[in-house]
């Protein structure tokens, strides 16, 4: 199959058009304006030299009210061992996922792509969940927002259970503030003990296309966050 190569013309090939690994083209680069064109498309970027887009098929979600906490992270929870906080660090938590990690020598996580998103987040349109012990940030998780719709990118920990527990405040951080759906692009071991499931990329983008046009009235202040169905 014919792959498309982008040029400087802001657009993208139709997403069902993708390849059987789910490559949708290459090129173009990582401004904002391109990113954003590629979630409303249903596409992400996964490496930036060169550039390649992608939107596998199936796709791989979070039903908000599906998230499932096992006993030893409720156990985890109820110590009270972090500290959860919105948007405090996002270019850290960025880097945290960059990092070499036991049984991880590098990411797809490259400069470029820290400062695309920085500059992404500097617009609103990227966020973070940072868990801290003291002064020190232990995990993270951040991704993309347009209407109610939510990109999960990565998430990283330096203490056991320091990102599920970021990534369980950000679930009920997104049913709060009534989201529709929270894509995690590919299943993997982890998200899927957690309840992430997968559906087809065509319902994939029939359900995108609802989210993103509904407005969403979310308020990603940086702030210290509490869940609002607290872990007893």
């Amino acid at each position: 199959m014919q792959i498309n190569i982008l040029d400087d013309r802001l657009r993208f090939p139709d997403p069902l058009l993708a390849n059987a690994e789910g490559l949708v083209g290459i090129g173009g680069d990582l401004s904002a304006p391109r990113l954003l064109l590629a979630y409303r498309s249903g596409i992400f970027p996964w490496t930036a030299d060169p550039v390649t887009w992608w939107s596998p098929d199936p796709r791989a979600i979070f039903e908000l009210d599906r998230f499932h906490v096992s006993r030893s992270l409720a156990r985890a929870m109820r110590a009270r061992a972090f500290q959860i906080t919105l948007n405090k660090a996002f270019r850290e938590v960025m880097e945290g996922c960059a990092a070499p990690a036991p049984g991880r020598r590098s990411t797809w996580i490259s400069p470029e792509f820290i400062e695309a998103y920085t500059e992404l987040h500097q617009l609103g349109h990227a966020h973070s969940l940072e868990s801290w012990r003291g002064d020190s940030l232990v995990g993270g998780i951040y991704g993309v927002t347009i209407g109610s719709f939510f990109a999960g990118e990565s998430m990283f920990h330096r203490a056991s259970n320091a990102s599920k527990i970021a990534l369980y405040y950000l679930v009920q951080h997104l049913q709060k503030w009534n989201f529709d759906l929270f894509d995690i692009q590919m299943l993997t071991p982890i998200t899927a003990r957690l309840g992430g499931i997968t559906i087809a990329r065509a319902e994939y983008l029939r359900r995108l296309a609802a989210a993103i046009e509904k407005p969403s009235t979310a308020d990603w202040s940086p702030a210290i966050t509490e869940p609002i169905h607290p872990i007893s």
